[in-house]
């Protein structure tokens, strides 16, 4: 063997972004030491940012020319490579040096992870609760309702996982945050990626849920750190966005609960779900 690191593709899903892409390739440069390709799949209308980081940073560029959503988009840009290892991340992400690394060699810990999430800080320094349990449904709900009035309740914590100890060690978890992901592409394949169906969020929670019931890991590694802009996707649109969170955990449930005679508990889940949409969108 000559030591050679196995390649990495990285994959950025961009909608009309502004200075944070660039920020984002220029901290992939210290991110790893093993070859890296980087592609830049552009669902917005507006290609001034993406063509010049692009020229400047040596990514490759697909434009699919219609809008495909987050999980779809990732896919394309995965499609034809054959490195190894697939990086899904958003452009509002700045890695900390030798994260990448650390996420890798995690992975080669770990031969059962089909995918791997770093500890992700907010902008202020303290760490965003990335590395989930699946969500049931008392749990679910619990956290729905109670989160904005009670964060601390028991059901948003055992949601988030977010105890100290739990955020400080390398262990596999339910799912992992979709704003930045390495896939093993063996087991991407295998379950078919993300499912194209969930245009924008809980794309993330279905494909780990997949990957568990198919018998391979989403292993949370906190010795692998990058920084993310949360609100930088939402400021212009935050009313759009709720909504669309909203729609994509009904659709998510009711994958969950499809059975004939669950129609009325999805009619419940849809119905809680819009009042919990118009509350967080009122006055807005």
């Amino acid at each position: 063997m000559d030591g050679t690191k196995p390649a990495v593709r990285v994959v950025s899903v961009t909608f009309n972004p502004g200075a944070e892409l660039e920020g984002f390739a220029s901290s992939l440069a210290d991110a790893s030491t093993a070859p890296v390709s980087l592609v830049l799949v552009d669902n917005g209308s507006d290609p001034g940012v993406v063509d010049d980081v692009a020229a400047r940073y040596g990514a490759t560029v697909l434009r699919p020319g219609t809008n495909l959503g987050y999980g779809a988009a990732a896919n394309l840009g995965a499609r034809d490579g054959d490195e190894p290892w697939v990086v899904v991340a958003n452009p509002d992400v700045v890695w900390r040096p030798g994260a990448l690394d650390e996420l890798v060699a995690a992975g080669e810990r770990h031969p059962r992870a089909g995918s791997l999430g770093p500890q992700i800080l907010n902008l202020d320094g303290t760490v965003y609760p990335s590395a989930r349990a699946i969500p049931s449904l008392t749990q679910g709900a619990g956290h729905a309702v109670l989160v904005r009035v009670w964060p601390g309740n028991p059901w948003t914590r055992a949601y988030r996982r977010s105890h100290e100890h739990v955020l400080a060690t390398e262990h596999a978890v339910g799912w992992l945050s979709g704003a930045c992901l390495l896939l093993r592409r063996e087991a991407m394949t295998a379950v078919g990626g993300f499912d194209d169906a969930f245009f924008m969020f809980f794309e993330d929670v279905d494909l780990g849920d997949r990957l568990g019931q198919a018998g391979w890991q989403n292993v949370y590694v906190p010795a692998a750190k990058v920084v993310h802009d949360q609100g930088a996707s939402w400021r212009e649109r935050p009313t759009a966005m709720i909504h669309a969170h909203h729609r994509s955990a009904a659709q998510y449930l009711h994958r969950r609960y499809d059975a004939p005679w669950q129609a009325p508990l999805r009619r419940a889940i849809s119905a809680g779900l819009r009042v919990r949409a118009w509350w967080e969108t009122r006055g807005r």
